[in-house]
């Protein structure tokens, strides 16, 4: 027989209905208003968001019994490709431009019910267990929810540290975990001690790019996405030696991973590739367009990917105020001194305008960190190593750890003078700062 088979027809349609529904309307959408800068970006990050913990979440329901796949063609691990890009559509693109007009919590109802109807009639392509209820209840709490509510951060630019957090996860799920799990799955069965030092490794390569990221949201007030990009010019942290840590990292995150598995150089490449033809030129002209002389003043200091050892002369530049009537704070305050930071002035914490009561590091913006995440970032104006040292004491459970211990060996806070109004206590904070 020719042709398609009749016995495969049921399928076929299932999977192409599938695709279409949720396309059908976002075209209708994107047509009826073409989305803007910041639809696009919320569109992109609850779309992956969506994608990320659908395929986790489909591989758990077929072990558990939740739901099956009857399939053949454009498969991957006995999940419908097709299907799981359609669904990503749907719990992503689709109602991050439907906010438009639908709030959050009326979407998620929408979408729910949209699921539990259909979801019934995708047999004999999606075959239901008896608990599959539980599989859809788990994906609107891990996929759905997150996703919309990433893409309402992102259109109204709140939380930024948050929208952060979530694209370097996204990256690290799409532009490392998948692409290994596809390609050399094999890696996973490798021993454990070459794992534990692999991980080890990777996690100190990727400090610059999860700085740089932390960066763009404290100083620049934006996201590495290229359509929720910082709104100032970002000099400081890894930019100020390096002007790509972020592709610079994922170059070299590939290059780790292939020890374990040689096919994985070629993630190197592709990334050196990408970051020096398409990234270079597509980022540079956005920069130049927005930043003008101070851009270029920035790219004849800073090289695109071979580091400097010293910070950038005309980096951002900070204050650390040191507590002067405490011994170890003023040992901190030479320890910093006698290796020559750049762009990084150091005076009395009883100067500030308001009491301070820990270490404090002020930026040029008014930004402010303080006990060890202060440490931290004057760290950034010694030289790289110590930089990096400062970005992995700037990890956030690393910096609440390290600082629960300064406060219990005597580094807790205490008053840099005497607050306006309020009688001396004779020793009621720790000395420190």
């Amino acid at each position: 027989m020719t042709g398609v088979d009749t016995a495969e027809l049921p399928a076929l349609v299932v999977r192409g209905a599938a695709l279409f529904l949720p396309l059908l309307p976002l075209t209708a959408l994107c047509l009826l208003r073409p989305p803007g800068r910041r639809e696009t970006a919320a569109m992109i990050v609850a779309t992956a968001w969506s994608l990320l913990a659908l395929v986790p979440l489909n591989l758990v329901a077929v072990r558990v019994g939740w739901w099956s796949f009857h399939a053949e063609g454009a498969v991957w691990q006995g999940i419908p490709v097709d299907l799981l890009l359609a669904w990503a559509v749907l719990w992503g693109a689709l109602p991050a431009l439907a906010l438009r007009y639908l709030p959050v919590p009326l979407l998620v109802v929408v979408l729910v019910w949209f699921d539990t109807l259909f979801m019934p009639l995708a047999e004999p392509v999606v075959v239901l267990g008896p608990w599959w209820v539980l599989g859809e209840l788990a994906g609107t709490a891990v996929g759905l929810i997150p996703a919309l509510m990433l893409a309402h951060w992102t259109l109204r630019g709140t939380l930024v540290h948050a929208r952060m957090w979530a694209q370097a996860f996204l990256a690290l799920g799409f532009m490392v975990v998948l692409p290994v799990a596809v390609a050399v799955p094999e890696v996973a069965g490798l021993p454990a001690p070459a794992l534990s030092v692999a991980m080890q490794v990777l996690l100190v390569v990727s400090l610059p790019g999860l700085a740089a990221a932390r960066e763009f949201a404290a100083v620049g007030n934006g996201t590495p996405l290229p359509y929720d990009p910082p709104a100032r010019l970002v000099t400081g942290g890894p930019y100020a030696y390096v002007r790509n840590p972020m592709q610079v990292t994922m170059v070299c995150v590939y290059l780790v991973l292939g020890v374990l598995h040689p096919v994985l150089w070629i993630g190197a490449v592709v990334a050196l590739a990408y970051g020096a033809g398409l990234a270079a030129w597509h980022e540079g002209a956005q920069l130049r367009a927005a930043f003008g002389e101070r851009w270029e003043h920035y790219r004849s200091g800073v090289r695109p990917w071979v580091p400097r050892w010293r910070p950038w002369p005309g980096r951002a530049g900070g204050t650390l105020y040191v507590a002067a009537d405490c011994s170890v704070c003023r040992e901190v305050r030479t320890w910093v001194e006698t290796r020559r930071p750049v762009r990084l002035r150091l005076r009395p914490a009883a100067d500030h305008p308001e009491v301070l009561y820990r270490l404090t590091y002020e930026d040029a913006l008014g930004n402010r960190w303080s006990g060890v995440a202060a440490l931290a970032r004057a760290l950034e104006h010694l030289n790289l190593a110590w930089a990096l040292a400062g970005w992995a004491l700037s990890l956030p459970l690393v910096r609440h750890g390290v600082q629960l211990c300064a406060d219990a060996f005597g580094g807790g806070p205490r008053p840099a003078r005497q607050e306006p109004g309020r009688p001396t206590t004779g020793g009621a904070f720790p000395r420190g700062s």
